[in-house]
């Protein structure tokens, strides 16, 4: 257990940014699940939409450092491609 102010404080920090960490991530792949059911469903008007949704949702989780900005442009690049092939198909 913490002995000092600072390490008591310095805890409950970290659980206030776990728990916020957690619900940006929790709400983001919420988003993407959207996005993966109209790519499944074949809807390519509301997989768009539904990815015009997530890309902001996406975009700031990885400015607010929750998961890489990298992870977050692959993403979006695999599920763009995947809904342009729905209308090759």
């Amino acid at each position: 257990m913490a002995n000092t102010d600072s390490a008591r404080k310095r805890i409950r920090q970290n659980t206030v940014r776990a728990a916020r960490n957690s619900a940006r991530k929790s709400r983001m792949r919420t988003f993407v699940k959207k996005v993966e059911a109209a790519i499944t469903g074949g809807d390519r008007e509301a997989a768009n939409a539904a990815l015009r949704e997530a890309q902001p949702e996406m975009q700031r989780a990885a400015g607010k450092g929750v998961i890489h900005k990298n992870t977050v442009a692959r993403k979006l690049s695999r599920m763009t491609a995947r809904i342009k092939q729905i209308a090759a198909s």
